[in-house]
């Protein structure tokens, strides 16, 4: 009878161990190959006063509502991102901003570019190309970071324009992380 339950112990072990593996190995498959959707935050990126350096805040956003695709709640998504960007950090906190007056108008989603309207305040800027870099990086550095966004178009009341009015920054093609 003994010799019956040793031989039992080591069978279940490896029926443990099997069983265990097969665990792992799923949990890893299924969040591994999930499609990246968007989370519960977004990371507001702003350029401090020295123009390179980004900082970063986070921001709650909300659950997709009923009725509202996937691709309506990523639009949403980053319509609020670039309002959120626009707007900068805190008053207290030093950084390049945008113009004051500076509004967001609509944002659209195509494909993986999101393009995002500006108001004509933006032509304002009285930073040049430093803080016309600083202002765009931020909202593209934003923008990019939600999940299937890479690039940001910047329209200035729902015209594509070759750069701003000091010329310092073109805009007739997307913004790219890669580009600040």
């Amino acid at each position: 009878m003994r010799e019956e339950q040793s031989n039992v112990r080591p069978t279940r072990l490896l029926a443990l161990f099997v069983l265990l593996a097969i665990v792992v190995a799923g949990t890893w498959y299924y969040l591994s190959h999930r499609p990246r959707g968007v989370g519960d935050t977004l990371t507001v990126y702003y350029t401090k006063i020295d123009g390179t350096t980004l900082g970063n805040l986070s921001v709650s956003l909300r659950p997709p509502q009923p009725g509202e695709s996937a691709s309506e709640h990523v639009r949403n998504t980053v319509l609020y991102g670039a309002v959120q960007a626009v707007a900068g950090p805190p008053s207290d906190v030093e950084a390049i901003r945008f113009p004051p007056g500076t509004r967001v108008i609509d944002a659209t989603v195509t494909g993986s570019t999101a393009t995002v309207d500006l108001s004509k305040d933006v032509e304002r800027q009285a930073g040049g190309t430093f803080g016309e870099n600083g202002e765009f990086k931020a909202l593209a550095f934003t923008v990019t970071g939600i999940p299937g966004i890479d690039a940001v178009k910047v329209t200035i009341d729902g015209q594509t324009l070759p750069t701003l009015p000091g010329g310092h920054l073109e805009l007739d093609e997307p913004l790219h992380r890669s580009d600040f």
